[in-house]
């Protein structure tokens, strides 16, 4: 009789099993995220139109984005885009989980309607918000004059209100998927936890601050990560809203790209500007990984 297959031969045959249903996710990401990020990588250091050959330019591209008072706009007001979206989206969220994970009637309705803006259309979103911010004849001044406002902001066309009013519009279509990924984190924290908690007399703000945030934290690690690498890459409610109006105001560091590659046929500064994305969102993320130790608590 044939013995049985060791633990290693089997392990290898698992590990072969797992490359081949790996295979088709990694060629794609491959194809698609892997090639064009080298590509751009080398377009950077030259000087390309699209309509003629690429010529060298070393660090000509980036030595002009330093120069470029725009270019140091942009990251400024990156900057701010992604310092007030990014814990407003995050608290927002944490706190429509903690209502919604105290079994409130109704809380599958409520979780749909959180989410719905998630799952629509960002255009057609920043279309409706667009309209609602209309300093004209918006749904938002016409509320602020009821309520007795004597002067209403002109928003979008506001060097002052504009990125407020595009930051406002994404924290209401991020913070559902933020809230669905903090619930699912307090549904995993075992009852026996506050149940220990209750009998020492731990008050429910003890609990949350000692326990639930504590025990929470990995879920947070995880959304601050993935709320800041997605803060940086806004572009379509800029596009929609403001189209980076008025006066490079909500400029961002990806309609710069667009506007250098697609409308200015400049893909070398286009291509240096996305380097620097690239990098400034690898050092935050590195950065963040460096510091989990400090604040993450794994069970």
């Amino acid at each position: 009789m044939p013995g049985k297959p060791s633990l290693g031969s089997q392990a290898r045959r698992e590990e072969g099993v797992a490359w081949l249903f790996l295979a088709p996710s990694l060629v794609l990401f491959a194809v698609f995220t892997g090639l064009p990020v080298i590509s751009a990588f080398f377009i950077s250091f030259t000087h390309w139109d699209l309509f003629n050959p690429p010529r060298l330019a070393l660090f000509d591209n980036y030595i002009a984005l330093w120069n470029d008072p725009i270019f140091r706009q942009v990251l400024g007001n990156t900057g701010y885009y992604v310092a007030l979206a990014v814990p407003l989206q995050m608290l927002l969220g944490l706190l429509c989980a903690l209502g919604l994970n105290r079994g409130v009637p109704g809380q599958g309705v409520f979780r749909v309607i959180y989410f719905l803006p998630v799952v629509t259309s960002t255009v057609a979103a920043g279309l409706v918000w667009a309209w609602l911010f209309n300093s004209n004849f918006g749904l938002i001044n016409m509320g602020l004059s009821l309520l007795g406002a004597s002067e209403l902001p002109k928003w979008l066309v506001s060097s002052r209100w504009a990125m407020p009013a595009v930051i406002a519009v994404s924290v209401w279509q991020g913070l559902g998927y933020a809230m669905v990924l903090f619930l699912a984190g307090l549904q995993n924290i075992r009852r026996d936890v506050y149940e220990a908690a209750a009998i020492d007399g731990a008050t429910g703000l003890t609990r949350l601050w000692y326990i639930t945030l504590p025990l929470l934290s990995p879920m947070t690690f995880f959304v601050l990560i993935i709320s800041i690498i997605g803060s940086f890459q806004v572009f379509e409610l800029v596009y929609v809203m403001t189209k980076a109006g008025p006066s490079n105001a909500t400029n961002t560091l990806v309609f710069f790209i667009y506007q250098n590659g697609f409308m200015f046929y400049q893909m070398g500064i286009a291509s240096a500007a996305a380097m620097v994305l690239f990098f400034i969102v690898l050092a935050l993320t590195l950065v963040q990984y460096r510091l989990q130790n400090r604040w993450v608590h794994y069970e």
